[in-house]
């Protein structure tokens, strides 16, 4: 079952099982590969994953669009802005 945030994604990227700093360079790989104005869905379960993934898009000045804390993992949208 796919999640709202996995249907309005252009790419999904399940970073489940993966700890810090994984997540984040997972996320700037796929990102890379990205249109502009493309969005990402991050799926992590790593409990600074929420804060590396906010301060890395700040820097970089990507756009999270979502972010929702499930249970078990938290999902981010990320839209590519440059």
């Amino acid at each position: 079952m796919t999640s709202l945030a996995e249907r309005k994604a252009d790419r999904v990227l399940d970073c489940i099982g993966l700890f810090c700093p994984v997540p984040v360079f997972r996320t700037r790989e796929e990102i890379d590969k990205m249109a502009v104005g493309e969005v990402l869905a991050v799926l992590a379960d790593d409990p600074a994953a929420e804060e590396d993934l906010r301060s890395w898009a700040k820097r970089t000045g990507h756009e999270i669009l979502e972010l929702k804390k499930e249970s078990d993992h938290i999902s981010i949208l990320i839209r590519k802005t440059k």
